[in-house]
């Protein structure tokens, strides 16, 4: 605002002034003495009436009067000429006032000739002062006014050094850092390293010397370092300019959000967290990201001109937090997806680095959705843009980089060469205009990808080595300057064209190279842990390929991070999630396991399988380890774990209200802004941390070194101290059988060649059947006589000879460890195995078949726990159902059969909460009820109880019942895989009730007939509790018991095929 003085006159008062100057300079001559004093006193006046009303009449005039003042020649008895100063010094004000209101270049220019002529003059201090920051702000202005042209930065650096030297700068300085970060942002697009440099060590002595409380110099500094790090990479400014704005924030009376200040500063924080992201991309930035932005949403709400621009962000954002941990999009970010077309108004979506951080595409998501003629309508309206911009400025190589982007969509869309070739063009003019650092990296990258593209359509080698030798430029420039997510792109785009040319010319040096950079994007910063098992599964898959000597290294880098990406998803739906997401890459285990095998290694084989399979159950197993040997010998250090352990299971198998939080700023909020899932992460990542650093003080504790590490092989093998455990590994590579026995080194059975076909068709034929035939019709019979047939060849006969071989006597106890489709095969009822007397006979008929999902899932059963030698208790969960009228006559048998050799309870009023309660108090459970799968949500795997309540599998893993021995699931599926479920994460009921306790379990493989399981119960518990050898405990006879059951079920009752298989045993 333009001062005269300290005027309290009214508008009345003011026009009445200024009508009786007027009537006084209307009747003196031009050459009258006093002239000079009525114009100086109009001029005021004016003045005063532009601060009341703003008129630009008021300023036009006042700027005459002022200029009539001084070019008036000097009366001798003028008493006004010592004011000829103060009226040049407003003068050029106003014409500054003026030009930012109009934008006439003649009045800006006017206004920096008045000051600097004032400059050269002997003025005193205050208004030098006021004058030197006059014209910083008219130089400004000019820079702005000339996009492009710093000629004066020099000068405004020396003038604002020069106001440090003044005396009590006051707010002067804050005006001329703000003026110098708008210096910044007007030359931004060009090569102006050195005066940033000096620019920003001036704000950092300036800002020393300002007031306390002068916010607004910090963002100002934040914001011009920010400028630097898009030009140097530097993270120390993207560093500092955080800290900066969070320290405004923090600064600012809580919930004073009309603070301009805290405003500017928390935009501003959101803006470089979504830089940071974008640039340095991994979770722990991109939850960064989303809780400033509704920290800032707060006080930003809708109707603020910034209010859109971070809902898009956000938006952004949580979209792509959805596809790291796979979650379930919230409705309105699915409205938010600006993906439908835009017709006329395609000019809109050209979306340059306006209102975003350079290197924001914010319309990469709705390129793709646009129609044929709305990308044609964008690219020609660019056109029309850029030919109307100045070469080499950062607008111009804004609309060359969209039309490229543009042109590749539409070669997308159209798979049309010349649009291909289009986009190479104007990216090849791009980097001609191209002049900061970040940008350069990620068009030197497109390029790179443009042309390999290029090449993969007319195998013009030319391409690729020009695409070469761009994406190694980048990666030179990564190595030397910054390491951001381009460079991580560019690592891949090089490490596919090395492979390429290899396959041409086979020059070891790219297979050298291409490993090599696979090795570095795993080590990568801006490289999340699913990347990282992603990279390091294609390096050992082309190590092995190409017989590399890095293949070991690449096995044992790829299951150290197929751990870690485990752990990276925080709760067990993420962590499936991630696990269907990764299908292929879990295959990892059973390839290491093979290449082991396939070089003599079979111990470390049956580690590897062991290591990399069934790994949710693994996870959960190592929260609920035995602290009682850690309790003697630090009892501290056991309640800490113990602790830590019981919040982190708390939080792994929790379930978000809101799976990703809305995407409107509206979710709720905790803790620094963050949505439910987020505070959930950051929960989780600190109790990981409090594990990790008490995991490692208990491992340097005499006797504990091997604490929650990979067990040995000779720990492993104390699986098969009551019998042999068969481990059919199903590989693609090869497929192996190994039989590991307690007191011998595992042995190896040869397989076939087409093992790994012939087993896929199996279990093929087998489900196709399942899902077209009712499984008591004759297709599905003779399905699964043929698939059980198959099985015994390829399978069964080589297991029972070699089982003879080793003199493992008939009627043994053997455990099947299956991997991969066999998980789903009926290993235990092979056959019929040839005989001479043409008895049917199957496998269980000579062996007694138990199945375990890990060697250490059996060791844990067999652990000592709370069993006694008295009367057992068996609870009986059968709520009553009018579809299932055989539960009754089950529950008659059960009664007649048991009598009082044991207590029983029948809750037929089961719930989910009191069914989980009242299994603590029973050693033993019965499940007569519906079973029921989800397809693609193996946690609501559930058992139906009354009224439609349902125990799902997640109720029953977050159960611990230590004094359970054995289950026995008369319900459907209950050993089934959900479709869409990891066969090695053996995801059913059965394991879930092994795992919160039960150390036996029967479950059916698929639907079971309502009458079975009367007939079932029958002949089960009369063998289970007839046996004459007490010194066995009942958990470990039930497996013999469904062995006779079923037998029984076959042979008295003559039941189908499909119905005495369904059965199988789990546990000890």
């Amino acid at each position: 605002m333009l001062s005269s003085g300290s005027s309290t006159d009214s508008i009345t008062q003011l026009d009445d002034r200024i009508m009786k100057l007027h009537r006084w300079l209307s009747s003196h001559p031009y050459s009258h003495p006093e002239r000079r004093y009525y114009l100086l006193n109009l001029a005021n006046v004016r003045l005063d009436r532009l601060n009341l009303l703003h008129t630009n009449e008021d300023l036009d005039n006042a700027i005459l009067h002022f200029t009539e003042v001084v070019l008036l020649p000097l009366h001798p008895s003028d008493k006004t000429g010592s004011n000829v100063v103060l009226c040049l010094s407003i003068l050029a004000k106003a014409l500054l006032a003026r030009f930012q209101i109009t934008r006439q270049p003649g009045d800006l220019e006017s206004s920096i000739d008045y000051f600097h002529y004032l400059l050269n003059l002997d003025l005193p201090l205050g208004v030098r002062k006021d004058v030197t920051v006059g014209l910083v702000k008219a130089l400004g202005s000019h820079v702005e006014l000339e996009v492009g042209n710093t000629t004066h930065s020099t000068e405004m650096l020396v003038l604002c050094r020069e106001l440090l030297t003044l005396d009590s700068p006051g707010g002067h300085l804050v005006d001329a850092i703000v003026i110098l970060k708008n210096l910044a942002v007007a030359a931004s697009g060009e090569s102006w390293e050195e005066p940033l440099d000096q620019v920003i060590e001036y704000m950092r002595e300036a800002i020393e010397m300002c007031p306390s409380g002068s916010h607004s110099a910090s963002t100002a500094l934040a914001q011009t370092l920010t400028i630097r790090f898009m030009q140097t990479h530097s993270t120390g400014d993207l560093h500092e300019a955080i800290v900066l704005a969070d320290r405004v924030i923090a600064s600012q009376p809580l919930g004073d959000g009309q603070n301009k200040d805290k405003l500017d500063a928390l935009f501003l924080s959101a803006e470089l967290s979504v830089l940071r992201f974008s640039v340095y991309e991994n979770s722990q930035n991109l939850e960064g990201a989303i809780s400033r932005i509704r920290d800032s949403l707060v006080y930003h709400p809708p109707g603020h001109n910034l209010h859109s621009i971070l809902i898009q962000y956000l938006a952004d954002l949580t979209k792509k937090r959805s596809s790291y941990f796979h979650l379930t999009m919230h409705p309105q970010s699915a409205n938010s997806d600006t993906s439908q077309e835009m017709g006329a108004s395609a000019p809109q979506l050209i979306g340059t680095s306006d209102g975003g951080p350079v290197g924001w595409d914010a319309t990469f998501h709705i390129r793709g959705a646009c129609s044929l003629t709305t990308i044609d309508q964008q690219i020609q309206h660019l056109e029309e843009l850029l030919s109307g911009t100045v070469t080499v400025t950062s607008r111009h190589e804004e609309y060359l980089c969209a039309l490229a982007d543009w042109n590749y969509t539409r070669f997308d869309r159209t798979d049309d060469i010349t649009d291909l070739e289009k986009s190479i063009e104007w990216r090849q003019m791009q980097l001609a205009s191209t002049q900061r650092s970040l940008s350069l990296h990620a068009h030197l990258t497109d390029l790179g990808f443009d042309l390999f593209q290029a090449f993969k359509r007319n195998h013009r080698i030319s391409f690729l080595e020009e695409s070469i030798l761009l994406l190694r430029h980048v990666i030179k420039l990564g190595d030397a300057d910054a390491r951001g997510v381009v460079h991580r792109l560019a690592l891949g785009g090089l490490h596919r064209c090395l492979l390429w040319r290899w396959r041409l010319i086979r020059h070891r040096e790219d297979l050298d190279e291409a490993i090599l950079l696979l090795q570095m994007s795993i080590n990568h910063e801006c490289s999340n842990p699913p990347d990282k098992l992603q990279d390091a599964c294609n390096w050992a898959n082309l190590a092995r390929r190409t017989v590399h000597s890095s293949v070991s290294t690449a096995y044992e880098t790829a299951m150290s991070w197929m751990e870690r990406s485990l752990v990276f998803a925080p709760t067990l739906h993420t962590k499936h999630a991630h696990l269907v997401a990764i299908q292929e890459t879990n295959k990892m285990p059973l390839a290491y396991a093979s290449y082991r095998v396939e070089i003599g290694h079979l111990e470390q084989a049956v580690e590897t399988l062991e290591q990399g399979r069934a790994l949710l159950w693994s996870e959960m197993r190592g929260l609920r380890t035995s602290i009682d040997q850690l309790s003697v010998a630090n009892p501290a250090l056991a309640t800490k774990l113990a602790i830590t352990n019981r919040d982190l299971e708390t939080v792994t198998m929790s379930i978000p209200l809101e799976g990703n939080g809305g995407t409107d700023g509206s979710s709720a909020q905790g803790e620094g802004g963050m949505d439910m899932f987020g505070q959930l992460l950051k929960k989780q990542r600190t109790l990981l941390d409090e594990r990790d650093i008490l995991t490692s003080k208990i491992q340097a504790l005499p006797g504990f070194e091997n604490f929650l590490k990979t067990p040995s092989f000779d720990t492993l093998r104390a699986a098969a101290e009551r019998g042999p455990v068969i481990i059919v590994n199903h590989c693609e590579w090869r497929s192996d059988i190994i039989i590991t026995l307690h007191h011998s080194p595992p042995f190896l059975i040869a397989t076939p060649k087409d093992f790994y076909d012939r087993a896929n068709e199996l279990a093929d034929r087998l489900s196709d059947t399942r899902k077209k035939h009712r499984l008591e019709s004759l297709q599905y019979q003779r399905t699964l006589c043929s698939v059980l047939k198959g099985l015994y060849e390829l399978v069964g006969q080589p297991v029972i000879s070699k089982l003879r071989e080793l003199n493992i006597p008939e009627q043994s106890r053997v455990w099947w460890c299956p991997t991969s489709v066999f998980c789903s095969l009926p290993l235990h009822a092979m056959g019929p195995i040839p005989s001479q007397d043409k008895v049917k006979r199957y496998f269980s008929d000579v062996y007694i078949s138990s199945y375990t999902s890990t060697l250490s899932a059996l060791i844990k059963s067999r652990e000592p726990g709370e069993q006694t030698s008295d009367l057992p208790s068996l609870l009986v969960i059968a709520p009553p159902d009018k579809s299932l009228p055989g539960v009754k006559e089950e529950i008659g048998v059960i009664k007649q059969v048991l009598g009082g050799s044991i207590r029983n309870l029948i809750l037929e009023e089961a719930t989910s909460e009191n069914a989980a309660e009242t299994l603590r108090h029973h050693r033993f459970a019965h499940f007569a009820c519906h079973g029921v799968l989800e397809a693609g949500k193996p946690f609501d795997a559930s058992f139906m109880l009354l009224g439609h309540n349902r125990l799902t599998l997640l109720d029953i893993v977050r159960s611990q019942l230590p004094a359970a021995e054995f289950a026995l699931l008369s319900a459907c599926h209950t050993a089934e895989l959900t479709d869409g479920s990891i066969a090695d994460e053996a995801l059913h009921l059965t394991a879930a009730m092994q795992y919160c306790g039960f150390r036996s379990v029967v479950g059916t493989m698929w639907a079971m007939a309502d009458t079975d399981g009367r007939d079932l119960a029958h002949y089960f518990y009369q063998s289970m509790f007839s046996s004459e050898d007490q010194r066995v405990p009942y958990y470990e006879r039930s497996a013999k018991a469904l062995r006779d059951a079923a037998q029984k079920l076959r042979r008295e009752r003559r039941v189908g095929l499909e119905r005495w298989v369904n059965f199988v045993h789990y546990g000890a």
